[in-house]
């Protein structure tokens, strides 16, 4: 038996063509999805990348963790918290990964017998650098059962596809850096400025149409889309494609623009928290089945050592892969094998890194509660109607206080309950360290003599580029 656990940083859900996009982005992972199964609704319980990837790994969300932030040096995850590489490793699996999360925290590394660090000289990886590390290690690792983690970054900014896929997906008629189209001026004269010039748009260029970072991240996307069949090719030569547990997930999506979020994961909005979700395993698991409920990342760990109990593949310990106790996920396979919609009725969010805030969702509503809005100014709470406004438009707080009022309680009883008398680690983060994404922006605006409420009161493109003359921006 063989698993593969490929995290596609940054994926959007709704910018894929398997999930509604008009757009050909994603031909061979809707090709992977009419195999296998799809989950329409999926969710980040928390965001972004480190604290997204905690929970997979775990089964168990932030809460119950107290891994709520991303980049914080207050956070530590025990090692007596049970890890999925560790438990399939303990049962027999040779576990390996391409992945450069340890550079986040040590305990991404857990578990791996080889651990294959991408990290380099660019804050960014390619998808080929990934399969090129990736495909000798399955060819060497194939007569074995082996578990292996992957992580793409192509969707995640800077976008910088190779130039042959951004034309279908742009005008290439238009000019992106024509000085009359000042689409871009809201991005660049946002507060997180600072931050997105120096990791972003100093690499893409000085653009002026914001059509065309939507168009850059279409691209990269499509370009990931190849990269995926290369590797599910490989499988199919090696003759070890049917055997494989192949799972697609996205640790989080991105914001083009909405709710003052530009080319970003942050904000609890669904742009930003509903992922894709895509498993493939023939014979196994039924053909063309899309489920329709919620479900979330801390249901993979739970979904994947059913699998291996399921299977019992020779020389692997399947009883030392019960669930670890006190999962926030439960095991999808009722919901693959249609005796079930989803796993849950509501999800919870959460995010504490630009921004701190809590959120609860159903089927027609969400609620966001935000504690810290960090550079964006955000309203304490709002409620969403998400059958009449998809796109979170309509701010009904209001309008419809009952209902926020209750969604609150709701949050409020579930937060104190996955606390059970601990200290909550979003406030603790905010009363001891602040935002980790502010103190970044402050560290930048320092460094060239500009003070966070300078800044703030005046987030000049112009002022700032002019103070950080010479210099990178750091």
């Amino acid at each position: 038996m063989k698993i593969i656990l490929i995290s596609l940083d940054t994926l959007r859900a709704s910018r894929m063509s398997g999930y509604g996009y008009g757009k050909r982005t994603s031909p061979h992972m809707d090709r992977i999805a009419k195999d296998g199964v799809l989950f329409e609704r999926a969710f980040a319980a928390d965001i972004p990348t480190e604290v997204a990837h905690t929970g997979v790994f775990t089964g168990k969300i932030g809460l119950t963790t107290g891994v709520i932030s991303h980049g914080s040096d207050l956070t530590q995850l025990p090692k007596s918290v049970e890890w999925l590489p560790n438990l399939l490793r303990t049962a027999g699996f040779t576990t390996g990964a391409v992945d450069n999360l340890y550079q986040l925290k040590e305990w991404f590394a857990r578990g791996f017998n080889y651990y294959i660090n991408t990290v380099g000289g660019n804050r960014w990886i390619d998808g080929s650098t990934i399969n090129k590390l990736a495909l000798p290690w399955i060819e060497q690792h194939k007569d074995e059962s082996f578990f292996l983690f992957l992580h793409y970054w192509d969707a995640h900014t800077p976008y910088l596809p190779p130039a042959s896929y951004v034309s279908e997906f742009y005008d290439m008629s238009k000019d992106p850096y024509d000085p009359a189209n000042r689409s871009m001026e809201p991005a660049y004269n946002h507060t997180a400025y600072p931050f997105f010039k120096h990791h972003h748009y100093d690499l893409v260029g000085r653009v002026t149409d914001t059509d065309y970072y939507d168009a850059l991240y279409d691209a990269e996307i499509r370009y990931l889309d190849d990269r995926l069949k290369e590797l599910d090719d490989h499988l199919a030569k090696l003759g070890i494609q049917e055997e494989t547990l192949l799972v697609l997930f996205g640790d989080h999506g991105e914001s083009l623009t909405e709710h003052d979020i530009y080319w970003d994961h942050c904000g609890l909005y669904e742009p930003t928290v509903h992922v894709p979700l895509i498993m493939r395993w023939p014979g196994r698991i039924p053909a063309g089945r899309r489920v329709p409920g919620l479900v979330q990342q801390a249901d993979l760990l739970p979904t994947l050592l059913e699998a291996v109990r399921r299977e019992k593949p020779a020389g692997i310990a399947g009883n030392k892969l019960a669930d670890p106790a006190g999962l926030d996920g439960s095991s999808l396979w009722s919901a693959i094998e249609g005796a079930a919609d989803g796993t849950r009725d509501t999800v919870y969010l959460s995010e504490c890194a630009w921004q701190a805030a809590r959120a609860i969702r159903n089927d027609r509503y969400k609620l966001i509660v935000t504690y810290d809005s960090g550079p964006f100014r955000r309203p304490p709470r709002e409620l969403y109607d998400l059958k009449e406004d998809p796109r979170e438009t309509v701010n009904l707080a209001d309008a419809k206080p009952e209902i926020a009022d209750a969604l609150q309680s709701r949050l409020e009883d579930y937060v104190a309950a996955k606390l059970d008398g601990r200290p909550d680690p979003m406030q603790e983060q905010l009363r001891l360290r602040g935002l980790p994404f502010r103190r970044r922006i402050e560290q930048i605006l320092n460094g060239v003599g500009l003070t966070w409420e300078e800044w703030e009161r005046n987030p000049d493109r112009a002022v700032f580029d002019l103070a950080t003359a010479g210099s990178d921006g750091h």
